[in-house]
């Protein structure tokens, strides 16, 4: 198993949910934590607990992204004016490696992050390989010409285990994207729940 997969698989048993909704996550059959204590009763979680986890699963799903960045997008959604809870939410969809999972070019953000990093991707027909960059309304994303058939595109493409989102409208015979929108939380199709919500009161406390 890859390191990717691992710690994908990793982040699952911890949080004890398939965040990302794959058939293959280990939850589906074990739903209790990773390591030996993993199956031991479960303690109340207090206020805090639930505001870190709430901001781990949060950070999770968007490929594990380190601390760093993920207080950095914070901290810009607190700058912004209007609702931050939405604001984060919209500015984790505008990554250039979440559009290119939500087009459905790759079958995990994991994979879109890689993809991105060497030098897949195309944005406004100039190639971007970092997986952090901010993709505004109307920017066109697509794949190089030359990535257009390797298998884990083609296998993503034809996969139905997902559908795009209405903020993203993607023409796939060209493999191209289009961001149309900053999505709202309601829209963006988590397989599970999440709580900005709570984020937010994480790093209010």
């Amino acid at each position: 198993m890859s390191k990717r997969h691992s710690a994908k698989y990793k982040i699952d048993r911890r949080m004890g949910e398939n965040i990302w909704g794959r058939p293959k996550s280990p939850v589906n059959s074990r739903s209790y934590g990773p390591g030996q204590h993993g199956q031991r009763r479960k303690q109340k979680v207090s206020d805090f607990g639930l505001q870190l986890r709430a901001k781990q699963k949060l950070k999770g799903y968007y490929g594990n992204l380190t601390e760093k960045q993920f207080s950095r997008t914070y901290t810009e959604a607190a700058r912004r004016k209007g609702n931050t809870a939405e604001n984060l939410i919209s500015l984790l969809e505008a990554r250039l490696d979440a559009v290119v999972y939500r087009s459905k070019f790759v079958p995990t953000v994991f994979a879109a992050r890689q993809f991105v990093n060497h030098g897949h991707v195309l944005v406004n027909g100039k190639r971007v390989n970092i997986a952090s960059y901010r993709v505004k309304a109307g920017d066109v994303v697509s794949v190089r010409e030359k990535s257009r058939n390797m298998a884990l595109v083609l296998e993503a493409l034809g996969s139905s285990e997902r559908d795009t989102p209405d903020y993203i409208t993607v023409d796939a015979r060209h493999m191209a994207a289009t961001f149309v929108r900053a999505p709202e939380l309601a829209e963006v199709p988590y397989p599970v729940k999440m709580e900005p919500n709570l984020v937010v009161e994480f790093y209010a406390s």
